[in-house]
């Protein structure tokens, strides 16, 4: 399998938003395609990655099929199979370039929000998807237990996931450092507003209620997520109910005045008010009302300026443990490469063994019979020691191959194990 694994991509990084939404899967499309490009191309080790930020295909397979591969998804999608969309996929023909862009996907590298803890859910999504349909085989459950590995490093050895890097992120994390259990009011439901509605669910927080002027991205929202709706004609008893404001309207004007605020508040509770609005929704005097607080978007900003700033310089750090993950696992698969012939070497010394041992079984004692087959056994676990330890040895070196001759022709190997008596259990080397 090593030099056989690849990979097609189509990212915001290269891709425009009306591209990507219309090659975009759900995991019953993924599910169904993957099991197209199994029957249509007799591919292993194959995982799909489908977010709003990128369709991406890994597979393992012994000719380079990436313009097959891409080609079959625009077809399974209704695209024209052209050079305009085409271009926009990046198209990764080397084994470790994959591996290497699979591992920085998957550690949230390539990310809008660099960091972004989202996409390492997605992975493994992805790759559970592939586990229930058995489409991943050694090489892929290596690979991705690996960068299961290197994402428990970054986030123990790093500040790589320190704070929230994104505006919708950082007003969600502000939520949870001023109440327990919230009741949360969202009002106005753009690019933003939508942004901190998935940033609430992924948080889990259950009590959120939604107003927008158009009611039905109101609906939308609510039940993809599970939330509240309310009109727009009852914000003044929602805002009266709620703990924290969550306001992104756009509009010339403050929609919060203090006048307005002020009626909806006993000065009793505290109510916070986050504003996410440019030109600012909430009007600054508001936080003269007793009880009040106003958070504006500069203020959010610099939150996740800061958590960005420590994220960022922590990139270094990160590259280093993705190359240090990397190159243990680069070992590993070179070393299947050589998998089967010492299998077939173990497996030839011990019909040797096993013959011998057989030659003389009937004049020995159950216990003679016993001792024999234990210094025997330990005998043979010295003689493979060498060749296996050598043959990984020549793995790293890039050698193997002439060692693999070499073994053949000084066993037989080949022969050996087209020999039908040749079924014997495998023993360790130790």
């Amino acid at each position: 399998m090593y030099n056989q694994f690849r990979s097609v991509s189509l990212s915001y990084q290269c891709a425009p938003l009306d591209i990507r939404e219309k090659i975009t899967l759900n995991e019953e499309e993924a599910k169904a395609l993957m099991l197209r490009f199994k029957d249509f191309f007799a591919l292993t080790d194959l995982m799909m990655v489908s977010t709003c930020n990128r369709t991406e295909v890994y597979y393992s397979a012994e000719n380079n099929i990436n313009e097959e591969i891409i080609r079959l998804l625009l077809i399974e999608k209704g695209l024209p199979q052209t050079d305009e969309v085409i271009q926009y996929f990046t198209k990764l023909d080397n084994s470790m370039d994959a591996a290497r862009h699979l591992f920085e996907v998957a550690t949230g590298l390539h990310s809008q929000v660099v960091g972004d803890m989202q996409i390492p859910n997605q992975i493994k999504k992805s790759y559970q998807w592939s586990a229930d349909l058995n489409l991943a085989g050694p090489y892929l459950h290596r690979l991705m237990h690996s960068i299961f590995f290197a994402n428990k490093k970054v986030a123990q050895e790093t500040s790589f996931r320190d704070g929230a890097a994104s505006v919708s992120y950082a007003a969600v994390e502000l939520v949870e450092h001023l109440v327990v259990n919230p009741k949360i009011l969202v009002v106005g439901l753009g690019e933003i507003g939508t942004d901190v509605c998935k940033n609430l669910a992924d948080k889990g927080i259950e009590d959120i209620t939604l107003i927008n002027r158009t009611r039905s991205k109101s609906e939308e929202l609510a039940q993809e997520f599970g939330f509240k709706v309310a009109d727009i004609v009852n914000l003044e008893t929602e805002v009266s109910r709620a703990d924290v404001i969550i306001s992104s309207v756009s509009l010339p004007e403050p929609y919060f005045t203090k006048e307005r605020v002020n009626q909806l508040t006993d000065g009793l509770t505290f109510k916070y008010f986050i504003d996410l609005s440019v030109p600012r929704s909430v009007d600054p005097s508001v936080e003269e009302i007793p009880g009040v607080m106003v958070y504006n978007i500069d203020a959010i900003q610099l939150r996740a300026d800061e958590a960005l700033n420590r994220r960022l310089q922590a990139i270094p750090d990160v590259h280093a443990i993705i190359t240090h993950t990397l190159e243990e696992f680069n070992d590993w698969s070179k070393e299947m490469v050589v998998s089967p012939t010492i299998q077939k070497l173990k497996n030839t010394l011990e019909q040797i063994r096993q013959e011998e041992m057989a030659r003389y079984m009937k004049s020995l004692t159950q216990e003679e019979a016993s001792k024999v087959d234990r210094i025997t056994s330990g005998i043979m676990q010295k003689v493979l020691k060498l060749p296996v330890l050598q043959l990984k040895a020549a793995c790293k070196r890039g050698e193997a191959e002439t060692l693999i001759d070499v073994l053949n022709d000084l066993f037989n190997l080949e022969k050996q194990a087209d020999s039908p008596e040749n079924d014997h259990s495998v023993f360790h080397v130790k």
